[in-house]
């Protein structure tokens, strides 16, 4: 099941996306008007849709639509890092011992084809691939065991930073959410069609240039871990999105150092799940 958030003919709607890519089962058909509807419906509901959608007539076409993040605002959009093994060694620093996690607000969301604006307050912008859990069920102090029960499935957010903001205190969350700055998508692939979220490769490219090219089975706190340790503090909701962390590769990392450029574009890929292409403009 690969679910989205789309707009046509100036409505916002969500669906249920082929396999093939090319076509669109509207939800509203079912009484969803958005995603984060659906995702709060659970299980049943969910197994029905996926039914009624494999035997449908009348379906939306993408190519006549525009897909949009497929959760324009989740409860909580809650982001770990140094969690790739590969990464803390690029960033001289020891493996955490417990998850370091922060946040991004909502402002930051975009979706598939939306342009990353550099804002004129940074001189380092930064790239960040990453695989999100998106949560399906309400939970806490869930057992590391009892994991996969609480997520719906799983996409792909680019956790873009201005580094200078980002470091100039110890609470990271401002360099991240800057408006633009937390693409998603283009779907939400249900945890059903990834075996295992742990042996993902993820690859991130600048205009064909690859930066990033490694494997979640890198990843320090792993799905199980995070949930876990996330619910011991608080809820978890319907469409929470938790994303894991970056791998080896970033711009901050890279000798000489490499920063994010207006006119360039950015494609992220991980297997599984597809890819999320945005290009890069400067804020005017």
């Amino acid at each position: 099941m690969r679910l989205v958030s789309y707009e046509s003919n100036g409505t916002v709607c969500a669906g249920l996306q082929s396999a093939s890519l090319d076509t669109i089962y509207p939800l509203a058909r079912l009484g969803y008007p958005d995603t984060l509807a659906f995702l709060t419906a659970g299980a049943e509901a969910w197994e029905a849709a996926e039914k009624a959608s494999a035997s449908a007539t009348n379906l939306i076409q993408v190519a006549e639509a525009t897909l949009l993040a497929p959760i324009a605002r989740p409860g909580k959009f809650l982001c770990i890092g140094l969690n790739y093994k590969d990464h803390a060694e690029e960033s001289n620093m020891a493996l955490p011992k417990t998850p370091v996690v922060f946040t991004k607000f909502n402002n930051s969301i975009v979706g598939q084809g939306a342009t990353v604006i550099l804002p004129k307050l940074s001189t380092q912008p930064d790239y960040e691939a990453e695989l999100a859990i998106v949560i399906g069920k309400r939970g806490r102090n869930i057992a590391p065991t009892d994991w996969e029960e609480y997520v719906f499935g799983y996409t792909i957010v680019n956790d873009v930073s201005a580094r200078d903001v980002q470091m100039a205190t110890t609470q990271w969350s401002l360099g991240k959410s800057f408006d633009t700055f937390g693409p998603m998508g283009p779907a939400i692939v249900s945890k059903d069609e990834i075996t295992d979220p742990h042996k993902l490769f993820i690859r991130l490219s600048i205009d064909g240039e690859m930066l990033q090219d490694s494997n979640t089975d890198q990843l320090v706190f792993k799905a199980p871990d995070l949930i876990a340790y996330l619910s011991s503090i608080m809820t978890l909701e319907p469409g929470d999105m938790i994303s894991t962390g970056t791998p080896a590769g970033v711009g901050l990392g890279r000798k000489p150092q490499r920063w994010m450029k207006p006119g360039e574009t950015m494609t992220i890929e991980i297997e599984g799940i597809g890819s999320l292409t945005n290009p890069i403009a400067a804020e005017a």
